[in-house]
């Protein structure tokens, strides 16, 4: 039996943010009574060879726009530019762009202003349909990411027809946590959440062959209606979209134990 009080008491839910990016939800799910779980699905490590980011680095004053997709990418990439260019000034021609508010956040903390990103929705598709990506014919295009990821953003940019380039700036690799996790499972667990298609793939691979059977019944919270889609392909119907946000992630968890009682 669950203990009675805050919404959440006694509800075990798994976080599987990269460490170092889940304090804040653990802390909202914790004050509502529950017991986050930390079990990262994504590690972030350094680029093996950073050659090519350093000569995007070295020609920086030759773009027009530059967009981070992820906070990762705001923390990562600024991290070797600075270091690259040795206290040169961002140009100040160049602007900047993000996919959602926590990494525009990220970005004004780091010193940006007048950052481009959606008010909402956080993800490629909400950018897009900003006006101030809309003309981008003859722009020069640079956009800061992990290794490979979705080409969404910079296929429509070219579309438009923008001049596009990549510049990955760190890793993801999937954690030796699978032992962990299944181990925590045994102790019962009450809900998942995950950032991520990614995410979502390397959760179910790190669970084990029966992950399927193991969720049967585990509400999984996603952030976006193609995680929700990827999830049921994968054969779990049924994910709840609660949306990128902390907030919105633990606001999705008391609605749902609420409505369950």
């Amino acid at each position: 039996m669950k203990p009675r009080g805050a919404p959440l008491s006694g509800r075990r839910v798994v976080i599987t943010r990269p460490s170092g990016q889940a304090a804040g939800l653990a802390g909202l799910i914790a004050a509502e009574g529950g017991d986050p779980v930390g079990i990262p699905a994504i590690e972030i490590r350094d680029l093996a060879d950073p050659a090519p980011l350093h000569a995007v680095a070295d020609r920086l004053e030759s773009f027009d726009l530059a967009v981070f997709v992820s906070r990762n990418a705001v923390r990562k990439a600024l991290e070797l530019l600075r270091a690259r260019r040795a206290g040169r000034p961002w140009p100040p021609r160049l602007r900047v762009a993000t996919v959602g508010q926590g990494s525009r956040a990220e970005l004004q903390a780091q010193g940006f202003a007048d950052v481009i990103a959606p008010p909402a929705q956080s993800d490629s598709e909400a950018l897009l349909a900003l006006p101030e990506l809309a003309d981008v014919r003859g722009k020069r295009v640079v956009i800061f990411r992990g290794d490979g990821g979705r080409k969404l953003l910079g296929d429509v940019l070219e579309e438009r027809g923008a001049i596009v380039e990549y510049a990955e700036c760190y890793r993801r690799v999937r954690p030796e946590e699978g032992e962990r996790l299944r181990r925590e499972w045994t102790q019962g667990i009450d809900a998942v959440t995950v950032s991520s298609g990614e995410g979502l793939a390397n959760f179910l691979a790190m669970l084990g062959e029966d992950s399927v059977r193991r969720m049967s019944g585990i509400p999984l919270f996603v952030p976006h209606a193609r995680v929700a889609e990827e999830a049921a392909r994968r054969g779990l119907a049924g994910a709840i979209v609660a949306g990128p946000r902390d907030a919105e992630v633990v606001a999705a968890l008391v609605a749902h134990f609420g409505a369950a009682g």
